[in-house]
């Protein structure tokens, strides 16, 4: 489907239904056709469930320069949805984290997966540095990056298909962190109210286990779990687990 909004054309996935909303914001080597594992489970569980293709991702064009935030925003607006859970992955949890610094009200949940943040804090910059050193950190394949190796090593055809959709995802082939309203910062996420869930995995080359924790510990109504044999896109390489633990915790709010 497709959302005329002001200065773009935004594609989107609504499964329909009376249930809550859950709103999936996906990664910036994706776009909605990643959430495969997560659409109808959603859906199977009760929730009207949106995917949407940010600009410049899958089918929907650049069409200019916008604050993905923004965009997210004028699509619930045009939806006509008032309140929704949102989930968002890796550059998706960027989003997020901006949509919840500007319109938290709007928000019954936040889960953020496999996500850097976008925190402009110095300290955590050099931190972000030290983990994946330019350039041979940006030389290495999308899915070395982002495909921990305990799914490289056990899912082939897995592996096939989550390059087959990033490929697709990007008709340019070019990856760029989502604009945003908000400077986030540590001190910004502390005044966070919403409740919110931090995933990640063990294989985690953007965000292991002590980056997602240093999250937890400045977002006061937070959690955190660390998924086992799993890289920086949860939602692909452990569906099953993910899937029960987002539901898990957005049927508590």
């Amino acid at each position: 489907m497709i959302a005329d909004l002001p200065g773009v054309r935004l594609w989107y996935e609504d499964t329909g239904g009376n249930g809550v909303p859950v709103v999936l914001a996906h990664a910036g080597t994706g776009s909605a056709s990643m959430w495969v594992h997560q659409l109808p489970a959603f859906s199977r569980a009760g929730y009207r469930v949106l995917a949407y293709d940010r600009r410049g991702h899958g089918r929907t064009a650049q069409q200019g320069p916008a604050n993905a935030s923004e965009d997210l925003h004028r699509l619930m607006d045009h939806l006509s949805i008032e309140q929704f859970h949102l989930v968002g992955t890796a550059a998706g949890g960027i989003v997020a984290f901006d949509y919840a610094l500007s319109f938290p009200r709007r928000l019954r949940s936040l889960v953020i997966a496999n996500s850097i943040g976008g925190v402009q804090d110095e300290d955590y910059l050099e931190l972000q540095r030290r983990l994946r050193p330019k350039p041979q950190f940006d030389a290495l394949p999308s899915e070395v990056r982002e495909l921990g190796p305990a799914y490289r090593a056990a899912n082939p055809d897995g592996v096939r298909r989550w390059n087959e959709l990033e490929h697709a995802s990007r008709p340019d082939g070019v990856a760029s962190l989502p604009g945003t309203v908000n400077r986030i910062t540590f001190s910004s996420l502390e005044t966070l109210q919403v409740p919110t869930f931090l995933i990640t995995g063990d294989a985690d080359l953007y965000t292991p286990p002590p980056v997602a924790r240093m999250f937890s510990e400045k977002i006061k109504n937070s959690e955190v779990l660390v998924l086992p044999e799993c890289g920086h896109s949860a939602y692909w390489e452990q569906p099953e687990l993910f899937n029960r633990a987002v539901l898990d915790f957005i049927g508590n709010h």
